[in-house]
């Protein structure tokens, strides 16, 4: 028998662990936050210690071990390889910058870290740190993160604004800034090299850890990325991103015969609300809710406010 689709609780990461966060996930998606400061709601998550859970509790891990390659398709259950947040930033998030899989591999003995955003909601006037400037060096880089603040001027900034994408691969300076709430699909990885925090610090006047010398080392430079420019593929069915590690597509006011592809799972999201069809039975998707589509599924047939799905990269 086919795998029906899964609708996701998120695990939480907020409080002391995401000063930077706020309650628009409460607010907007009425989540039920742990903590006024919540940051991610990780809505497919198998990071150790903060998995999502299917409506029965079990969690992710639980059901890859399970199903197995019924539900994440062919070479995808060890190790899980995506992970799917919503974030929600009151202020800006630290100035940081993720491994590549080989760095990760050697010094951390973890998967590497690409991901991708796409804007939910943003402040007039937000930003995202997005690279370095022109001309920055790894030497200026490593200078200006010791002195603190002087980092600062070598940060390249862009004007953000709901439905751009941008598309950050590993090595690339990045910080999401305040008044921004988006949908955020990476590798799954918690690896994370901080060079600076905006001097901010916590009720006992104490820094966060930084990592200046591993980010220096793991930062590209010479990257002066752009947001990704959409494709339509038919109406109302959007193509974002189509990367090495993950794709994202997007749907719009209409009834789809989601596409479906027996080699790999794929998540879906509600951005308004959604409902999913199949032979057995449906499924209503609320606004900011997230559904796991098995590889081994039902042909669905989605009927789209706004929705948001990725999925694995095959060829």
């Amino acid at each position: 028998m086919p795998i029906a689709p899964i609708l996701m609780t998120p695990a939480y990461r907020c409080g002391p662990d995401t000063p930077w966060g706020g309650d628009g996930l409460k607010r907007v998606f009425g989540k039920d936050i742990p903590d006024a400061r919540t940051g991610e709601s990780l809505e497919v998550s198998a990071i150790p210690g903060l998995e999502s859970r299917d409506p029965d509790g079990n969690t992710l891990p639980q059901l890859i071990t399970r199903y197995g390659e019924k539900l994440t398709g062919k070479g995808f259950a060890d190790p899980f390889p995506l992970l799917l947040k919503l974030l929600d930033a009151r202020e800006t998030l630290s100035v940081q910058v993720h491994p590549n899989d080989e760095y990760a591999a050697r010094v951390e003995h973890k998967l590497g870290k690409t991901e991708a955003w796409h804007i939910l909601n943003a402040a007039p006037g937000a930003q995202l740190v997005y690279g370095v400037k022109a001309g920055a060096t790894k030497e200026a880089l490593l200078t200006a993160s010791q002195e603190g603040a002087a980092v600062e001027s070598l940060l390249r900034r862009v004007n953000v604004k709901a439905g751009e994408t941008y598309y950050i691969p590993a090595g690339t300076v990045h910080a999401i800034g305040e008044g921004i709430m988006l949908y955020e699909i990476q590798q799954s990885s918690d690896v994370t090299y901080r060079f600076y925090d905006w001097e901010r610090t916590d009720k006992n006047g104490n820094k966060r850890e930084l990592h200046i010398q591993k980010a220096v080392d793991v930062t590209r430079v010479d990257f002066q990325p752009d947001a990704a420019q959409e494709r339509e593929l038919a109406p109302g069915h959007y193509q974002l991103l189509r990367e090495a590690y993950f794709s994202l597509d997007r749907f719009e006011n209409g009834v789809f015969d989601l596409p479906r592809d027996d080699r790999r799972f794929a998540f879906l999201t509600a951005v308004k609300p959604c409902r999913i069809a199949w032979d057995e039975g449906e499924m209503a998707l609320p606004a900011g809710r997230t559904a796991l589509l098995p590889a081994d599924g039902y042909a669905l047939r989605l009927t789209a406010g706004e929705a948001l799905m990725s999925f694995p990269t095959v060829d």
